[in-house]
């Protein structure tokens, strides 16, 4: 509260001055109050001591104390007692000076010859509902912008990773020329030049290696960034779910991803080493020899390293195949469920025969006769006619889905049987034999180098090997995925959904241009149909599509589960607290997607 100001002469006479300072002094010693002088002064001084925060924080204080005690009395300044609270102006409108008597909980500093003690003691001024409201909506402001501005780092960040992932994708057609067609033979031909002396032809095969190398280098380096970042995401989405089938599916590629960088780091390093020994040639450089070692060495290493990760996963892929073959044929296991709908169903038909017979009895029996005797008898002949027609459907219907149900889990098993073989086979011939073949290239390269096997053109012919296989195999694998991106949009209804209406399928002009978008990944194929079918069939009955599968089926449908390693061991659940998340909707997406990385991977 601020005092009314006065409009006064900018330079008052010493007349006004002293008669204005005896006016204070006769009112304060009219007033009643021995120490007001005194306490003016000693505020003047404490508030010199402490500030004015300080002073400000001990003035609220008392304010607060003075008025918790109004109630008790209704004069609290009486005269002859100390005041209550002093309040003088100093330079900011919220200085305050507080009189009281002494307080044992504070600081004091009390003046000789009077009765005020004078509080230092800082304190918050008490928060009221006008004071922390806009403290409240200050930290809300404060929060929301702090979680926007991380946001947009974490959208910046994630979509400079899906363009290196596009840009590597696009590397990876001409990286895989490059690897096993342009390398190998520049290797040949500097080879044959160094056997026929042809310096010329020695320069130009060095200079396509250089080239070769310089594209695998570059592609490899970009991998390695992509891989890293997708191992670093994938870990922290782990973290924060922490079990269930996100959780697994997390924290599998983040191990996956960082081993692919871990790799890569140092595949650049046998590239980069490789472009250091082909440029050696360009120049004729005459540590080509140390060079040729470096790069043979690099080559040999990284070879080796990924051809046992390679045998690591076929060993994976072979174990996983022989826990879903040891389930058998649902069609055998469940013979005897089968049969037994099948002959529920058969009775149930039986029964309505007989219920029919029962009626028609009745109306041949009341022919001639008044309808009041018979006609009772006819109408309950009929009401157990429709119930028996409710039961046969049922059973029927039963026996029905249990037979599909049975079809479809005996697919789901061929097609999980039948990838995990396709990955035994590409594992097999890219990795296990493919890159040591390659080792050995760099093993025979970094001998010749050394001098002891001469011209012996081992070392090129072992690396061309390897690498024509791992070329197919990379081949293989872009023209399947091709061939399934454009089954994806061409024919939409063969993989589309159960109960949903399928998308319009595109032209074969458009079909075959999102074919050759090789970045694109398959998101509507066969796997993820394998996937929802798996679902399915082992969810609970709260998922809608799967009330009606029978207890023996959805069981089988979860050995499955487990025998491709989407159990409750992985998912870090209780076997009841996996079955809750199998019948649970909101973790329907999650489960999906556990399964056809299940079904991809070994």
């Amino acid at each position: 509260m601020s005092t009314p100001v006065q409009q006064t002469s900018p330079r008052p006479s010493a007349a006004t001055s002293v008669s204005a300072r005896q006016r204070r002094e006769r009112d304060g010693s009219r007033a009643g109050s021995p120490s007001g002088h005194s306490a003016e002064h000693a505020f003047l001084r404490f508030q010199s001591g402490v500030g004015n925060r300080a002073a400000t924080a001990a003035v609220q204080r008392v304010r607060n104390a003075t008025l918790e005690r109004a109630p008790e009395s209704a004069d609290p300044s009486r005269p002859g007692t100390p005041a209550s609270f002093v309040t003088a102006l100093s330079g900011s409108s919220d200085s305050f000076v507080t009189a009281r008597p002494g307080t044992p909980d504070s600081r004091e500093t009390s003046r000789p010859g009077t009765p005020e003690t004078f509080e230092t003691a800082r304190e918050p001024e008490p928060e009221t509902e006008t004071t922390r409201e806009p403290e409240a909506e200050a930290e809300a402001e404060a929060e929301a912008e702090a979680a926007a501005a991380a946001r947009s780092a974490d959208e910046l960040v994630k979509r400079a990773a899906e363009l290196l992932d596009r840009f590597k994708k696009n590397l990876d057609p001409v990286d895989n020329l490059a690897k096993g067609a342009q390398a190998p033979t520049s290797a040949g031909l500097g080879q044959a030049a160094t056997a026929a002396g042809d310096g010329a032809l020695k320069h130009d095969a060095a200079a396509a290696g250089t080239a070769a190398g310089a594209w695998n280098l570059l592609t490899e380096v970009t991998g390695v960034v992509v891989n890293a970042y997708d191992s670093l995401k994938n870990m922290k989405d782990a973290r924060r779910k922490r079990t269930g089938a996100a959780h697994h599916t997390a924290n599998r590629k983040a191990r996956t991803k960082g081993a692919d960088a871990v790799v890569g780091t140092a595949s650049s390093g046998g590239y980069g080493a490789a472009v250091a020994k082909e440029a050696t040639k360009v120049q004729a450089a005459a540590d080509a020899a140390t060079a040729a070692e470096v790069s043979g060495v690099f080559s040999a290493v990284t070879g080796l390293w990924k051809g046992a990760r390679a045998a690591g996963k076929v060993g994976g892929a072979t174990r996983k195949y022989r826990r879903i073959k040891q389930l058998g044929d649902p069609g055998a296991v469940h013979e005897e469920l089968l049969a037994r709908l099948r002959e529920e169903s058969d009775q149930a038909e039986q029964r309505v025969d007989a219920a029919f017979a029962r009626l028609n009895a009745v109306r041949e029996g009341g022919r001639g006769r008044p309808p009041g005797e018979w006609y009772p008898a006819a109408e309950a002949a009929f009401d157990a006619i429709r119930e028996e027609y409710e039961r046969a459907g049922s059973a029927a219907a039963a026996y029905r889905r249990a037979v599909q149900d049975t079809e479809a889990l005996s697919g789901t098993q061929k097609y999980a049987k039948k990838k995990q073989l396709a990955k035994i086979g590409k594992e097999t011939l890219g990795g296990v034999v493919g890159e040591p073949a390659k080792a050995a290239g760099g093993i025979v390269a970094a001998v010749t180098a050394a001098g002891v096997l001469g011209s012996n053109p081992g070392g090129w012919i072992a690396a061309a090997v390897g690498a024509g296989l791992i070329l197919g195999v990379a081949g293989y694998k872009a023209g399947r995925a091709a061939t399934k991106r454009y089954e994806e949009v061409r024919h939409p209804e063969r993989w589309a959904p159960e109960g949903q209406q399928p998308e319009e399928a595109w032209s074969r002009k458009d079909s075959l241009k999102h074919a050759l978008k090789i970045w694109k990944k398959v998101s509507k194929g066969e796997r993820q149909a394998m996937a929802r079918r798996i679902y399915g069939l082992a969810a609970g009955p709260e998922i809608p599509g799967s009330a009606d599968t029978t207890p023996e089926i959805r069981q089988s449908a979860r050995e499955l589960l487990v025998a491709l390693k989407a159990g409750p061991a992985q998912h870090r659940l209780q076997p009841e607290a996996w079955v809750e998340s199998l019948n649970d909707p909101e973790k329907t997406a999650g489960w999906v997607k556990e399964i056809a990385e299940q079904l991809a991977s070994g």
